[in-house]
């Protein structure tokens, strides 16, 4: 078994600290190994004095043990034996003072063998993962390959065909974003990341690999989501209410769409079956864009507890999702620089909005000035 730099770092600076002790005559630290009989045997891997000779770093004498000092302190995690600590002593009993120390340092030595151990096996857990999640991303590849294949064959026999061909490109679209997404996760694979000690409040936010163009126009970022939502809520048999046009707005693209979408989603999956849902957007100090669906609204107790990570409200407890969307994009939202917040009913955006319901408003600073709108889409 395989121990850690640190480790044996530390296991020095711990055996030396016994240089002041001319009663003892020899410290040895042995880690545990599992034997194939399923019996573990002790091999050493640090001694004090360094002049300490190889045999008598590996001898366990059980007659030399009962005529000197020689006694054994187990390095144990619970029940489970990680190595021991052998002491070799000019008499035994030992000095209070001294058996105090002895007995504190093979404690740090088992919790540091346990966190090392504990480390490694992590390790090793990580880089299987890692293999089979660039396995899986390389195997993503082909189908993904494939569907653009089909795509752009089946837009080339439509040619001419305007209604089904926007269908197409909706598909190869897609097609397209989820090949980013595949991208992205092979990036991830590259390096090992640097695990924060502080999970709790660490923010949601996209990959590098992620971010596109940040000079997009807003009919740029928007048109592929408007075209998304209005083929869901044709299959869904409800109303779909774009904005009927868009200011002119440029913008970080990927994280902005990121947002939208999510918010989208949840609309689809989490209101009322066949109520109406729209896209309302606003620019004057600040530009306005706003998810809202027709009820019922959100109870009160669940408004602020749904943008953390984790955390779903009572209407999607039945459905599946992780309860990441909200708190993605509320972290989106301020990286930024603007803000995610609900508000109830949507009538409050605008009072031709619904006076039920729900309305996510996403806040970003107005980075360009209102100027000739463009036509974003229609029911």
């Amino acid at each position: 078994m395989q121990v850690s730099k640190r480790f044996l770092a530390l296991l020095e600076q711990q055996l030396a600290q016994f240089t002041d002790r001319p009663d003892l005559r020899a410290l040895v630290v042995y880690v545990a190994v599992a034997e194939a009989t399923g019996q573990p045997s002790l091999v050493p891997i640090g001694h004090w004095p360094q002049s300490l000779a190889l045999a008598e770093r590996s001898g366990t004498n059980a007659s030399a043990d009962a005529e000197t000092g020689r006694r054994w302190l187990p390095l144990k995690d619970d029940a489970l034996l990680l190595g021991a600590l052998r002491v070799d002593a000019a008499h035994w009993p030992w000095p209070e003072a001294l058996s105090e120390r002895l007995e504190a340092t093979a404690r740090c030595l088992t919790e540091a063998l346990r966190l090392d151990l504990e480390q490694q096996r992590l390790g090793r857990e990580l880089s299987r993962r890692d293999e089979q999640l660039q396995l899986l991303v390389h195997q993503l590849r082909n189908p993904l390959a494939a569907l653009r294949t089909f795509g752009q064959l089946l837009r080339r026999r439509l040619e001419g065909d305007d209604r089904n061909l926007s269908l197409v490109d909706g598909l190869l679209s897609e097609q397209h974003q989820l090949s980013r997404y595949v991208e992205a996760i092979d990036h991830l694979t590259e390096a090992p990341a640097l695990v924060s000690s502080d999970t709790a409040g660490a923010q949601a936010l996209l990959p590098p690999a992620l971010n596109g163009d940040p000079q997009q126009t807003l009919t740029q970022i928007l048109t592929p989501l408007i075209e998304r939502a209005a083929a869901t809520a044709h299959l869904q048999g409800r109303s779909w209410q774009p904005p009927p046009q868009l200011p002119d707005w440029q913008g970080d693209g990927a994280p902005i769409a990121e947002i939208v979408a999510n918010l989208l989603e949840n609309a689809f999956r989490y209101s009322r079956s066949g109520g109406a849902i729209g896209l309302h957007v606003q620019l004057s100090s600040q530009l306005r864009l706003s998810i809202w669906d027709s009820g019922p609204a959100i109870p009160e107790a669940e408004r602020s507890p749904i943008f953390e990570k984790g955390v779903r409200g009572s209407r999607g407890a039945a459905l599946e999702g992780s309860g990441l969307g909200l708190a993605l994009a509320r972290d989106l939202a301020r990286s930024l620089g603007g803000e995610l917040e609900l508000v109830v009913p949507a009538s409050r955006i605008d009072a031709a909005l619904p006076a039920e319901g729900n309305a996510f408003r996403l806040s970003l600073p107005a980075t360009a000035s209102a100027a000739a709108p463009s036509t974003a889409g229609s029911n």
